[in-house]
């Protein structure tokens, strides 16, 4: 693994998907209070075994993909977050998926947009997307706080969807705005105040 793709926040340490996550991940994505609304359902282990070789490889040719989110404090999983290519040809999506017992928190928004920011800044990337359910409204208000804008609705089997933005520019008028730093370096820290 490429150090480069590691990233630290406040709270949380993303590091690119491994096997060693493989546990991790068959929880998290056999959880239908987590994975029943995703794309794809709730994951047998087979098929979350694929996902991370796929997850794995795709790091490998695009240097950006899924991570694990780790508590910096004590290392326990939390969830994942990241950027990968949507299947419908709608561009590089935002993704991520937070244990429940970890939500309310902030950790899925600082995650996010730690993503969201190495997709634009490190990674190069014009235009990140993001999908969710129209009545998912937790997910919404996230996107929506880290400068994504609703761009397209769309039905999903049966499902109306929202589709949100970020284009390289305007997320930085976005989060300059909101006084926050790019991310200038993989394990970076918060300064503490002056």
């Amino acid at each position: 693994m490429n150090p480069s793709w590691c990233i630290a926040t406040g709270r949380l340490f993303l590091r690119p998907v491994w096997g060693g996550d493989f546990a991790d991940l068959v929880a998290l994505k056999a959880d239908p209070r987590v994975f029943a609304v995703m794309l794809g359902g709730v994951r047998t282990p087979t098929q979350t075994a694929e996902e991370l070789a796929a997850d794995i490889a795709f790091w490998g040719k695009h240097g950006v993909g899924m991570w694990a989110a780790r508590s910096r404090a004590d290392d326990t999983f939390l969830g994942t977050a990241g950027l990968l290519e949507r299947a419908d040809g709608r561009g590089m999506a935002l993704r991520f998926a937070f244990r429940p017992e970890w939500r309310g928190q902030g950790l899925a928004s600082e995650a996010a947009l730690a993503a969201l920011r190495f997709g634009h800044d490190r990674a190069g990337l014009d235009r990140i997307v993001a999908v969710a359910r129209q009545d998912n409204f937790a997910s919404r208000i996230l996107l929506g706080s880290i400068g994504m804008v609703p761009c397209e609705e769309f039905m999903r089997q049966g499902v109306p969807m929202v589709t949100f933005e970020s284009l390289r520019g305007a997320r930085r008028t976005m989060v300059e705005l909101r006084g926050i730093e790019p991310l200038t370096s993989s394990l970076r820290t918060r300064r503490s105040p002056s």
